[in-house]
């Protein structure tokens, strides 16, 4: 096993305090927004044996397995993370594995660099994702019933919104939100402003319902996302409860601390809540115009202890495990590579001894015991 030393991304949404609350260290005053444990080349975790990019490198066949080499490539196909949203995040969708393959090859043959502030593909992968919350933990997460998002606008009763709500009690259902969001994101950006500075102003007065999007207005001014937002569920998490969130999902997060999973992937998509770049036609192709529950996910216990948050993909496998005394053992040795986080009380797994946001890399078929009184969160690979 590796004890990882990790990397906290400064980006401007994160929390001052809730990262450091977690490590139990002072806050520096500057946002902490995430904390990334894996072995992505942007911020690899760091070990006794070099970064984790370079002793997957080394023998990605041992620390891996052969299983999933052959499967996902000599790369660990996810990343972990801890992220802490004190701010809005961007509303954000993400392509399929086709759409990514197919995006990144067109973008390579048109010259785009990489780190163009236009480029859409950073890569050729897809971006599934899994959020479960560590506090109450507010999002977005897909369309809302079109006449109840009808119905959220109405009332704001402001007369520019009024072609909107017209639209979305058009059938089918489908077509009126894609046509809704066409027109909010090709609106004259003036006269949208004003419609959002007028929307944000209601939002403010009605309060309940409406709180949210007057707390995103209030971060994002003018922006025609905060429009947008009210066509998607809000969600509010509690912890231990998460939410997965496919290809082609709008889906943002708002405020609240988590652990969250990905597949090791860089390619968004934006539709606001950003300065970033928006392509909007390539958003539309991407975007999946259905409506429905948002799917709250709660672990599913084995007999073992092993509470196991349910996707439908195979390049990250996230459960938990609820110590309650450190008497007991748990055998977690698997013939995949394995990220360890501990997120609350004390945790001894092999060597190591974990307190809340630390972490281990355990390689393929190595032996992993845990025992200790806390919350332990285990990130793996279905191969």
């Amino acid at each position: 096993m590796d004890r990882l030393d990790n990397t906290i991304r400064p980006y401007a949404w994160g929390s001052p305090t809730a990262i450091p609350n977690l490590l139990g260290v002072e806050p520096t005053g500057e946002p902490q927004a995430e904390m990334w444990m894996g072995a992505h080349p942007g911020a690899p975790s760091r070990t006794d044996r070099g970064t984790l990019v370079e002793v997957v490198d080394a023998d990605p066949a041992k620390e891996l397995g052969s299983a999933a080499v052959a499967r996902f490539g000599p790369r660990l196909p996810f990343l972990l993370k801890i992220l802490a949203a004190g701010a809005p995040l961007s509303l954000q969708v993400h392509p399929d594995l086709t759409q990514a393959k197919e995006g990144y090859a067109d973008e390579e043959r048109r010259g785009i660099p990489v780190d163009s502030p236009h480029r859409n593909y950073k890569d050729a992968n897809h971006k599934p994702e899994l959020i479960c919350a560590l506090t109450e933990f507010d999002g977005l997460c897909g369309f809302r019933d079109p006449l109840e998002a009808a119905g959220l606008l109405d009332d704001l009763g402001v007369d520019s919104l009024k072609p909107y709500v017209d639209l979305l009690h058009a059938h089918p259902e489908d077509a009126a939100l894609r046509e809704v969001l066409t027109a909010i994101l090709t609106a004259d950006p003036e006269e949208m402003s004003r419609t959002v500075a007028e929307a944000a102003a209601a939002c403010d007065r009605l309060g309940g319902a409406y709180a949210p999007y007057a707390d995103i207005a209030h971060h994002y001014p003018g922006d025609p996302g905060v429009i947008a937002a009210m066509l998607l569920n809000h969600v509010r998490l509690q912890p231990g409860e998460a939410l997965y969130l496919g290809a082609g999902v709008p889906h943002a997060y708002l405020q609240g601390l988590g652990v969250e999973i990905m597949a090791n992937s860089d390619n968004v998509l934006r539709c606001g809540l950003t300065p970033k770049h928006v392509d909007v036609p390539e958003l539309l192709r991407i975007v999946h115009f259905r409506a429905g529950d948002p799917g709250v996910l709660r672990p599913e216990a084995s007999p073992d202890g092993e509470e196991v948050y349910e996707t439908p993909i195979d390049e990250f496998r996230l459960s938990r495990y609820v110590l309650p005394e450190a008497g007991t053992t748990h055998d977690l040795t698997r013939p995949a590579p394995q990220i360890l986080l501990c997120t609350a009380g004390s945790v001894r797994a092999g060597e190591h001894d974990l307190a809340p946001g630390r972490s281990v890399f355990v390689p393929a078929g190595e032996k992993a015991e845990v025992s200790g009184t806390g919350t332990l969160f285990r990130a793996t690979v279905i191969a």
